[in-house]
């Protein structure tokens, strides 16, 4: 249904399909309030993700496991830098695909590929859990990494399962410049001039928090995150804020993880309050 989010004022933090997700919301009556929180940049050294590159062609990963769709997009941009796109593809495969989520799988297909198996929860916990129910002794695997989270426990239960592990790291997060968007997205929020946040990703959580820690925000936030809907895709990002004691007011059916459900229960949730004060 058209205009369900009429009135209301969304905030929104950058994300890979940001522009999407804005126009879905416009096209439900809603203002969109964009902050950009980092810029998203190739590995500073390139070298390590080529060399990556060239292992997975001379001697196939017998499994491939993407954290993110960001990260083989970027994998593939170096590959077809370097000419070996093709043969990469190829070299891929072969092996069974494992993936975290929806978003690995879409950059799957654009290249040719399907995966074979995606997890149940789109978080880190639930590749641990998909894959420990495989026998991975002797197994080369290649792992996709995204930046600003410890991987330990994925790559240590990987270990402890009998692989071999092969991971690359092929992109970077600037965050530094966008600490004045976040700070002015807070007094927003802080002021009532907000009616819902929507939170994509785990990282945006962190960041809001950081860049408030460092600005002095920080009871600015957790005020206003009182007074504003928030609104999670999934349990990553649930989760996340659990972990910083903040709450998520409403989130997407079970496997629902997109945006359109997500966009569909704050219009319920919103709906259900009681009109925002007059601005």
């Amino acid at each position: 249904m058209a205009d369900r989010l009429n009135g209301t004022r969304i905030l929104i933090l950058e994300t890979r399909e940001e522009a999407q997700f804005s126009k879905l919301l416009a096209e439900q009556g809603a203002e969109v309030v964009q902050c950009p929180m980092f810029t998203i940049h190739d590995a500073p050294d390139p070298a390590p993700v080529e060399a990556w590159i060239r292992r997975a062609i001379d001697k196939p990963f017998d499994d491939l496991v993407l954290m993110t769709g960001e990260g083989l997009r970027r994998i593939m941009k170096l590959a077809r830098a370097r000419g070996l796109d093709a043969a990469l593809v190829a070299g891929l495969s072969g092996s069974r695909k494992f993936i975290r989520g929806p978003k690995p799988g879409k950059a799957l297909r654009e290249v040719g590929l399907e995966p074979h198996q995606t997890t149940e929860k789109p978080t880190t916990e639930g590749v641990i859990e998909m894959l420990g129910r495989l026998d991975l002794r002797g197994h080369r695997i290649g792992l996709q990494l995204y930046p600003d989270k410890d991987h330990s426990a994925l790559t240590g239960a990987l270990a402890a399962q009998g692989a071999e592990v092969d991971a690359v790291l092929p992109y970077a997060y600037d965050a530094s410049a966008a600490d004045a968007n976040i700070v002015t997205a807070i007094d927003e929020m802080a002021e009532g001039r907000i009616d819902s946040i929507a939170l994509t990703n785990l990282g945006q959580v962190r960041r809001l928090i950081e860049a408030a820690k460092a600005h002095g925000s920080e009871a600015k936030l957790r005020a206003g995150f009182e007074r504003t809907l928030i609104a999670s895709v999934g349990p990553a990002v649930s989760g996340e804020l659990a972990a910083h004691g903040l709450r998520a007011d409403v989130s997407p059916a079970d496997d629902a993880y997109f945006m359109r459900p997500l966009i569909s229960a704050m219009a319920t949730a919103l709906a259900e309050r009681k009109p925002a004060t007059t601005r």
